[in-house]
């Protein structure tokens, strides 16, 4: 089987298994709608952003809900690789490529699913973008090229993970990320020894982009800063995924 006709079965499978778990998906659909009730309906009122506030959280929501949705992509990996999934494909002649790219397409079309389902609960909620035809179409390009980014590294983690156990605690780190950003709360109002890294890390400016975009606000460079950003983390893990496959099945 070529690698063009095996990711799209791989694809398929991890769809498929996504399907049965149905658990895991209530949460990944679920848990970034939580979050976005609990800041908007508890913490919403005691923050002043010059704005509706599910309008500026909203961004940041979307981001926590790709990360956590991307992060399972870890476990998914590591879980084939501990049951010895990996080497039965191999002897089909299915390769690390095919395999990986399954998994992250089939992480990128969840996590799109997760991703409807927060635009939905808030518009409910009372968010009204002013975005027009082609700022909803760069703000769905900044998103999957995010998720993408996410998903190839969060299969990354899953190959240096050497049980499903130890792959889950990826996503405490990709869940902590977009906290010390500009998701919740402005940057200026944070500690001071907190500006640099709050600014310059990835979900920032992809936080800033999708939010100037929805509003049809002045992005500056904002985009491909967060594209750059996408850009990079792919191109590492696509990077460390052939090493550290190598490596997992000699």
């Amino acid at each position: 089987m070529s690698e063009l006709t095996a990711w799209p079965v791989m694809a398929g499978r991890s769809l498929r298994l996504t399907l049965r778990n149905v658990e895991g998906l209530l949460i990944t659909l679920l848990l970034p709608v939580m979050i976005m009730l609990l800041f908007v309906y508890l913490f919403g009122g005691a923050i002043d952003t010059g704005t509706e506030y599910v309008t500026y959280a909203l961004p940041g929501v979307l981001i926590i809900c790709a990360s956590y949705g991307a992060s399972m992509t870890a476990v998914s990996v590591a879980d084939d690789m501990s049951k010895g999934v990996v080497d039965r494909f191999r002897s089909m002649d299915i390769g690390a490529r095919a395999l990986l790219s399954g998994h992250v397409a089939a992480s990128t079309l969840r996590n799109l699913g997760s991703v409807l389902a927060v635009f939905a609960v808030a518009f409910l909620i009372g968010f009204r973008p002013s975005a027009g035809p082609v700022g909803w179409l760069a703000t769905a390009g900044v998103l999957i090229a995010f998720i993408v980014a996410m998903s190839a590294i969060s299969a990354t983690a899953g190959l240096l993970a050497r049980t499903p156990e130890a792959a889950s605690g990826f996503t405490f780190f990709v869940l902590f990320l977009p906290y010390p950003s500009s998701a919740f709360v402005p940057v200026e109002t944070m500690p001071g020894w907190l500006h640099g890294f709050a600014r310059n890390q990835p979900a920032t400016p992809i936080i800033e982009t999708v939010r100037g975009l929805l509003l049809d606000q002045p992005v500056g460079t904002r985009p491909w800063v967060a594209l750059a950003w996408c850009a990079g983390i792919l191109l590492a893990a696509v990077a460390l995924s052939g090493v550290l496959f190598r490596r997992r099945t000699r």
